[in-house]
């Protein structure tokens, strides 16, 4: 997969967030893609339950916005950003890993505790 569709895929997911548009998640994540948020937690596992995950971080309006400049390397993508939440900020790197048709399989979220604070 290209870097440039790799980039590309990161601004769809952040563009998702700020339309509260699950039709861009479901584009962009393979049918039997996993979603991990944060690493460590039972995973997300289809369409169905990724969408519904992803349906619950939107209705909390959270918005999202880039920190720093993604990383590509072999099948994946690694990109910082922060979490914006009425109320409360967390900044969390994501990585992406796509299979040969270009579509997210894996989604692992890196953050803590430590890494959110009140807005």
């Amino acid at each position: 997969m290209e870097t440039a569709a790799k980039l590309a895929a990161v601004d769809r997911y952040i563009e998702a967030f700020a339309n509260a548009d699950l039709n861009i998640i479901r584009a962009l994540f393979a049918e039997d893609a996993s979603v991990e948020d944060p690493v460590g937690t039972d995973a997300h596992i289809g369409m169905e339950a990724i969408c519904a995950f992803y349906e619950g971080a939107m209705g909390a309006g959270a918005k999202l916005a880039l920190t720093g400049t993604p990383r590509c390397a072999g099948n994946a993508v690694a990109f910082p950003f922060k979490v914006m939440i009425p109320g409360m900020e967390m900044d969390v790197i994501d990585v992406f890993e796509f299979n040969d048709a270009g579509k997210v399989t894996s989604m692992r979220a890196y953050w803590g505790p430590e890494n959110s604070r009140q807005a």
